[in-house]
């Protein structure tokens, strides 16, 4: 049975940092794409990031680029997402997810994950 388990999150002032942890069991990451997204009140789930199983990263556009960075830490089975200059708009709860394929991109598409974690709250105070 795959799990994925989020931490990390909580209530940080604008400008500062947080590191977010996805521990998986029952599924090797190494062999997969992972994907953090993200969902804040009144909208829909977002993506944020995504790791390759070659590394190889992407980010959505604008909103997280520049201050957030996914990496992985294969002998522990777990992805980050480093967060820096935390805005309020980044106010959410953060999912990660982990990709249906070993062959998957990853990316934005939510078709392209089949686990998914049950979210960390980010609170980001002006």
């Amino acid at each position: 049975q795959v799990q994925l388990v989020e931490s990390g999150g909580g209530l940080v002032q604008a400008g500062g940092s947080l590191r977010l942890s996805c521990a998986a069991s029952g599924r090797t990451i190494s062999n997969y794409a992972m994907g953090w997204f993200r969902q804040a009140p009144g909208k829909e789930r977002e993506f944020v990031a995504s790791i390759r199983r070659n590394d190889i990263t992407t980010y959505a556009s604008n909103s997280v680029k520049d201050r957030f960075f996914i990496s992985r830490h294969n002998s522990k089975n777990t992805v980050y997402l480093q967060m820096f200059s935390l805005k309020p708009g980044d106010t959410a709860v953060y999912y990660c997810a982990l990709s249906r394929t070993s062959s998957s991109y990853g990316g934005a598409a939510e078709s392209e994950y089949d686990y998914w974690g049950q979210g960390t709250q980010v609170t980001v105070s002006s």
